[in-house]
């Protein structure tokens, strides 16, 4: 649509016939006439509207000088219609922007001037509008034009570096060419119009060092091996001009400043050849002897340097490192120095750097040399001791003053002064030994005893007579060697065991010993038995190696012969003079299972050996005693119970019988007991027999008054013994024989009393191990029984031998 619309305009402009020009023809004043003829003829007519008409005046734009410097308005142009035709019935008028400030038109002749200067920087052009209007009617007589001034550039504004002043760097002893940095100026000038803007770069101040690229501002060294050392910064100064640098054209400058940074180009120097040092003979190891220094003119790591002694004959007594502060060489002593042995060193010290440029090394080599005197000063120094300690031994038996030692110092100086000597005094140590203060020779002041202090540490001091404040100290080690004069003992009191079925040569304990006399690892003892005792059980075998064994003799050991052994046993040492000692072990004879383990020691080995711990034993034990306590109260409650049944009634004895559930001998019992004694029990409970007499009536029986009473008793035990009835247990509180007829037959424990003289429990013994108690109490008591019989009595006859005792 855009480029139809402007074919169209093309068109139109191509037919049109009439043209605006700022020159009046004599072609466009005869159209101006027909023009105003026409426009009379339409008024005449009374013709009120405004008809189309054909425009006779064209233009695109005009032009204004910019920064106009005249006292009159610049003239910029003319405006013209074909419909003008010079009789002042046409008017013109202007509407845009700045018109009226900036712009003015003639309303008659169509002149367009400007009133003030203008700046195309400032504003490049101004778009107005244009009309030509009939004077009388005031109507306009074509259609509104618009139209451009564009301000005309003149050269009024000189080129700017925006970024200046510049600052650049580049690498010293760079090559020709070397890109440094790149400048630019802008020119506010319209560069599409001449040469206002077209800028030329040029050095004004700078060379011959740099260059400039005239068109980019590129700007590179021009000089070869620029020296920072030389010369570090240069500030070059830059000048952009337009016009293509023709004469007339405006110019702007900048600064650029321009720094070499440094390469490693340069080796370490040293100021001197020869550096003199003096350190005193008395300057401890690692000291500082002095400093030496080697120069780089490089800068940074470039100027870094690096410090060796050269090996040489002085080379070992000294050492130099690099101080990272100051890159000077520290020279330090790595041996003690000796005036008088040795009054100067020298030796060669070499500077290099660490960092070298293969760019340069065909400069020659990176690293310099010089030679450093040491001169070594006398100083009055403390004697010397010719051994920095000394070690001596002596015997603890040792008498008091006996020399054991000596020490030797001398005056190294000049001036030889003599020595004396003294034992450092110590607060918390005794004083055992002394030292002659001349010969320095060191004895005894009290006796000595290895076994309280085996070594002694005295500090020996040595004076110089002519200067007292100058001394040594050395450390002096005494050792008190040993006397053997304590026997060897054995190391602990020895138990030991060995089993009933213990075979011979077997080892039942080892033995060690302790001596107080030396130490433990110099120790050599020998065990033995003494030669005055023949032992026939044990032996004692001596394995050399300060340690013994208890040996069986012989197999088979009987506790109940003999339970315990005691075996002297002598141990001596292999010191002089040989001391020995006599010690006893004691064996103890257990019964002990296959596995030789004890079990009947103690009860405790026992139960070990059952595999029971001690709480296990604790718990056992206690439960067999609550046991027997549960017993005891149930006996005895269930005595209490029968007491109360019987004593407490005053029922017939019969009835209680019922009560309690035993079983009696029936009416029969009334033929052999008083029933008025049934009927009283505490009648015979005053008849029986105390308890506590028995044995007392019992041996009365043998006097001669009581024959009677006891051919009484005997009857009736013989007719207990051969009867079928007996008195039951339960009746024994109200009589003692139990009725005929009873099935249960006799209940009672009366004829327990009495034992069968015939009856013979030796056979008991064949029964086996588990009656093996029980045969040994009735052979006691046969044994017993045996004691107690009399060969006769007074009435001429003699105890039976199966008599027996009565139960309490």
């Amino acid at each position: 649509m855009l480029m139809g619309n402007c074919l169209l305009l093309i068109l139109w402009c191509l037919l049109d016939k009439s043209f605006v020009s700022p020159m009046h023809s004599s072609a466009q004043s005869k159209l101006g006439k027909e023009h105003h003829r026409g426009l009379r003829d339409q008024r005449r007519h009374g013709l009120s509207g405004l008809h189309r008409v054909k425009r006779g005046w064209v233009w695109n734009q005009f032009f204004v000088l910019e920064e106009y410097m005249g006292t009159d308005p610049q003239y910029v142009g003319k405006l013209h219609s074909d419909l003008d035709k010079g009789d002042n019935l046409v008017k013109y008028t202007l509407s845009g922007e700045g018109v009226g400030s900036i712009f003015t038109v003639e309303p008659t002749t169509g002149d367009i001037h400007a009133l003030r200067s203008l700046d195309r920087e400032e504003k490049p052009y101004y778009a107005l509008r244009a009309q030509a209007v009939d004077v009388l009617t005031g109507r306009p007589l074509e259609p509104e034009s618009e139209f451009i001034i564009k301000v005309q550039d003149i050269n009024d504004n000189e080129p700017k570096f925006l970024e200046g002043p510049y600052s650049a760097s580049v690498p010293e002893m760079s090559p020709v060419g070397t890109y440094v940095i790149q400048v630019t100026a802008t020119d506010a000038d319209d560069p599409t119009y001449g040469n206002s803007a077209r800028i030329v770069y040029s050095i004004l101040h700078g060379q011959p060092y740099f260059s400039v690229d005239p068109k980019t501002g590129v700007i590179k060294i021009a000089l070869p091996n620029m020296d920072r050392e030389v010369k570090e910064t240069y500030q070059v100064l830059i000048q952009a001009k337009d016009m293509g640098g023709q004469l007339g054209g405006l110019a702007g400058t900048t600064i650029v400043n321009i720094t070499l940074t440094d390469v490693n180009d340069n080796p370490p120097r040293f100021a001197k050849s020869i550096f003199h040092l003096r350190v005193p003979e008395s300057a401890p190891v690692g000291s500082s002897v002095g400093k030496i220094k080697a120069h780089d003119l490089d800068l940074g790591k470039n100027a870094e340097v690096e410090y060796s002694i050269v090996p040489g004959d002085s080379s070992s007594m000294f050492d130099i490192y690099t101080d990272e502060q100051t890159q000077e060489g520290i020279v330090v002593l790595r041996k003690p120095l000796d005036y008088e042995n040795r009054k100067a060193y020298s030796f060669k010290v070499e500077a290099s750097n660490p960092h070298l440029d293969s760019r340069f090394l065909h400069l020659g080599p990176y690293k310099d040399s010089a030679t450093v005197k040491v001169s070594v000063m006398d100083v009055d120094e403390p004697p010397l001791f010719s051994r920095s300690s000394y070690n001596m031994e002596t015997y603890e038996d040792t008498p008091m003053g006996i020399v054991i030692g000596a020490v030797t110092a001398e005056d190294l100086d000049i001036g030889d002064s003599p020595i004396r000597y003294s034992i450092e005094w110590r607060k918390d140590d005794e004083n055992y030994f002394d030292i002659d203060p001349v010969e320095g020779t060191i004895t005894t002041s009290e006796a000595l005893d290895r076994e309280r202090t085996a070594k002694h540490n005295i500090t020996v001091v040595a004076t110089k007579v002519n200067n007292p404040l100058l001394y040594s100290r050395v450390s002096v080690t005494i050792s008190v060697l040993d006397v053997n004069e304590f026997p060897p003992e054995l190391s602990h009191p020895y138990e030991a065991f060995v089993c009933e079925d213990a075979k011979v040569g077997q080892v039942i304990e080892i033995l060690s010993a302790t001596d107080r006399d030396m130490p433990h690892v110099g120790h050599r003892f020998f065990f033995k038995s003494p030669r005055d005792i023949r032992n026939r059980n044990f032996t004692i075998r001596d394995y050399g190696n300060n340690t013994a064994g208890v040996v069986t003799r012989k197999a088979g050991f009987r506790r109940r012969e003999k339970s315990m052994y005691l075996i002297p046993v002598v141990v001596e040492d292999s010191g002089y003079p040989i001391q020995s000692s006599t010690g006893t072990l004691s064996v103890r004879v257990c019964a002990c299972d296959e596995g030789g383990s004890v079990l009947s020691c103690s009860a405790e080995a026992v139960f070990l050996a059952m595999g029971l711990s001690t709480g296990a034993l604790v718990a056992i034990l206690l439960c067999i005693l609550i046991l027997l306590v549960m017993v005891v109260l149930y006996v005895a409650l269930k005595r209490h119970k029968k007491k109360d049944a019987l004593m407490s009634s005053k029922e017939d004895v019969r009835d209680n019988v019922i009560h309690y559930d035993d079983e009696g001998g029936g009416e029969e019992d009334t033929n052999a007991f008083d029933i008025g004694t049934l009927r009283n029990p505490k009648a015979l409970q005053e008849t029986l027999p105390r308890r506590d007499v028995q044995l007392e009536a019992e041996l009365d029986l043998d006097s001669e008054d009581n024959e009677d009473i006891r051919a009484y008793i005997q009857q009736r035990l013989q007719e207990n013994h051969t009867s079928t009835s007996a008195p039951p247990y339960d009746s024994l509180a109200t009589y003692a024989y139990e009725g005929e007829g009873s099935v249960a037959e006799s209940l009672s424990s009366i004829e327990s009393w009495v034992l069968d003289p015939e009856e013979d429990y030796r056979s008991i013994q064949n029964w086996g191990p588990r009656f093996k108690t029980l045969a040994g109490i009735f052979s006691q008591r046969e044994s017993i029984q045996g004691v107690e019989k009399r060969p006769e009595n007074k009435g001429g006859n003699s105890r039976e031998e199966g008599s027996e005792e009565r139960p309490d």
